[in-house]
């Protein structure tokens, strides 16, 4: 991968992106799309599709930007900012990415165009009940599949945990073959299919169990496991820059409910204990956006350590993040407790997307794991 636009770009794409956030994705407006059914902002959707953000990290051949991690990341701190409920993280990356990496050429031009279009929604089963994103939890099985054939397969099993899968017109599912684990396309609504809402703490976000009753698909590309990393790596650089994005967003909102709160005949942001707990998160807050800048550098340049960056960045956004929020809503006080202050919405945010595509413990094991394993060949100094 390389790096496609200039530094001047890139904030050109942020403002423009945060200026269309701010004025069509505002607190009323995701309080709003929370109650509705699909939880999906569909106009919202378009106007970022409008705008090349839907088919940001598609290539252009195929209707695409054909941009980067890096740039993901940028757009992804003002999605995530904003708490905006679109289908970014399950569509544009995580099954844009997937489709791109199966390099399999006529899936893609089959569904990268409309994927780039925002007129097709997409997105990926990777995981089973237990939700730990690794390829040992995949249940779902297919049948129909010797010698590497794409058609006349059939998937059985559960997956769970699925973004947006009610509103998708495509599934991508990993499944267990004969030959290793595969990917396949079924239609979201086809025979052999169900789909059951999960309830989520976070109502911007929208997660189902699908049960799959020897319902027909097409294989994508070969071995499945190569593109499913590749894809993952993609989406833990966005959800890491969504969870930057929306930590620095709830303190800067709770910095300035600090200066005009007034207690004891002054502002609250002037008492010292406060102005402690301000530093600490404004550190956090540094901290979650450069681990975010930084995995996304290391992976758009192919970086050795890019996995263990993205790795960082994926627990340490998280926990900045939940820390942020929860601190936020000391901070605010009582106010801060009630549904129709925006405090409680960062929160659920905060919780949900720690445990989205695998949890902060599982990233720190395999943070640790991989620089231990440097550390005993040599390859990092003690």
């Amino acid at each position: 991968m390389t790096i496609a636009t200039t530094l001047e770009e890139r904030r050109a794409i942020a403002e423009t992106v945060g200026k269309l956030l701010a004025e069509e994705s505002g607190e009323k407006r995701v309080r709003a799309v929370m109650e509705t059914r699909d939880g999906i902002d569909r106009e919202l959707w378009s106007g970022l599709a409008r705008m090349g953000i839907a088919g940001l990290l598609v290539p252009s051949r195929f209707g695409g930007a054909g941009l980067g991690p890096v740039e993901l990341e940028l757009v992804a701190e003002e999605i995530g900012a904003a708490l905006a409920c679109t289908p970014f993280l399950s569509s544009s990356v995580l099954a844009a990415g997937l489709l791109t990496a199966s390099q399999d050429e006529a899936a893609c031009a089959r569904l990268l165009p409309g994927i780039a279009a925002g007129t097709t929604i997409a997105t990926v089963a990777l995981t089973g009940e237990r939700g730990s994103w690794q390829p040992v939890d995949v249940t779902v099985r297919a049948e129909g599949t010797k010698d590497g054939a794409n058609d006349g397969a059939f998937l059985s099993g559960t997956a769970s945990y699925v973004m947006h899968a009610g509103v998708a017109d495509v599934l991508l599912v990993a499944a267990a073959t004969s030959d290793g684990l595969g990917l396949f396309e079924v239609a979201s609504h086809g025979a052999g299919v169900a789909i059951e809402a999960l309830p989520t703490f976070d109502r911007t976000l929208r997660l189902d169990r699908i049960a799959f009753a020897h319902a027909p698909a097409t294989r994508i590309g070969g071995a499945g496991r190569p593109a499913i990393d590749a894809a993952l790596r993609l989406a833990l650089v966005g959800r890491a820059g969504e969870q930057a994005g929306g930590a620095r967003r709830i303190f800067d909102m709770t910095v300035e409910y600090t200066k005009t709160r007034i207690q004891f005949g002054r502002p609250i942001g002037g008492f010292q204990a406060i102005k402690h707990m301000a530093a600490e998160l404004l550190l956090e807050a540094e901290s979650a956006t450069s681990a975010a800048r930084d995995a996304a550098l290391q992976l758009a340049q192919d970086h050795d350590g890019a996995d263990e960056a993205i790795d960082l960045a994926a627990f340490a956004c998280a926990d900045a993040f939940a820390k942020i929020a929860a601190t936020a809503i000391q901070m605010h006080g009582g106010i801060a407790f009630t549904w129709e202050h925006p405090a409680h919405l960062y929160l659920r945010r905060a919780r949900a997307y720690s445990y989205l595509l695998g949890s902060s413990d599982l990233h720190r094991e395999r943070f640790l794991t991989k620089i231990s394993a440097q550390s005993h060949d040599g390859s990092v100094a003690p």
